[in-house]
């Protein structure tokens, strides 16, 4: 496999004192499934939307496939963008929208300014979100409104969004944060099986270790804004997993339903 995205060095300061993350760097192959964990606070969040300069970095490279991120602007930026989906904890739906219609959202960037003023969508996209719909058992689901869903049927309308970009990238930041196990379970499966069916690179944020080793072909560790961990899940040692998360064990498994529903 070669390399889709290489990082070095990378930092990011909101003060321009302290650093939310500091010499972080990595390369990533094309088809890897990528778990960075850590608890709250440690640069997670920092670190991915870093990637596709949702955040914009204080220093370090962002390279993918060749072409300096962290250099460009307006357009230009836009246009690499258009090759990263993100997948969000919070969703990020237009609620009162119908779910198929939140789906097409994801092609916007890739549409004329008319098309995507007017909602314009092919045949062919129309198409394409419905099978997907289809794949992650939703396809019942396409015409009511994202906001009748449930937090795991939401999040993988997000994710069917993110993947009818036909991204090269694929960012899931905290995607499974407000859900229950079982809810989690069947997110986690629907991002490992489309990335896997559709051969893209994820990277996904996740505090709870558990689920990290169970879908991860590589975990990365942060704390502290710092890389302290990168390599495969069998060889994380509890040793190390207990320092990532000193002070905040409680975030390295997920509440049950019932300890969600009265949270």
């Amino acid at each position: 496999m070669s390399d889709l995205l290489q990082i070095s060095h990378l930092g990011k300061s909101y003060d321009g004192k302290n650093f939310a993350l500091k010499d972080v760097s990595a390369s990533f192959k094309a088809g890897e499934f990528v778990v960075v964990i850590g608890p709250s606070g440690a640069g997670k969040s920092t670190f991915i939307r870093c990637i596709n300069h949702m955040i914009v970095p204080s220093e370090g490279e962002i390279v993918m496939e060749g072409v300096h991120l962290e250099k460009l602007k307006g357009r230009a930026l836009r246009e690499q963008q258009a090759h990263i989906g993100m997948v969000f904890q919070n969703y990020n739906l237009i609620g009162r929208t119908s779910v198929i219609k939140n789906v097409l959202f994801g092609r916007l960037g890739q549409m004329s300014a008319f098309d995507s003023i007017f909602g314009r969508y092919s045949q062919k996209d129309i198409k394409r979100a419905m099978e997907l719909l289809q794949e992650v058992g939703l396809g019942d689901q396409m015409d009511k409104r994202a906001d009748a869903l449930s937090g795991g049927q939401q999040q993988r309308v997000g994710i069917c969004r993110a993947v009818i970009q036909n991204p090269k990238l694929l960012l899931a930041d905290e995607p499974i944060a407000s859900l229950d196990p079982q809810s989690a379970k069947i997110v986690m499966d629907t991002l490992a099986n489309l990335t896997q069916q559709y051969g893209l690179t994820c990277i996904v944020n996740l505090h709870q270790v558990d689920f990290a080793k169970k879908y991860a072909t590589r975990i990365i560790g942060i704390k502290g804004g710092h890389l302290v961990y990168d390599g495969k899940p069998e060889a994380l040692s509890d040793a190390l997993i207990a320092d990532i998360y000193k002070g905040k064990e409680d975030q390295m498994t997920l509440k049950s339903a019932q300890e969600v529903a009265y949270a």
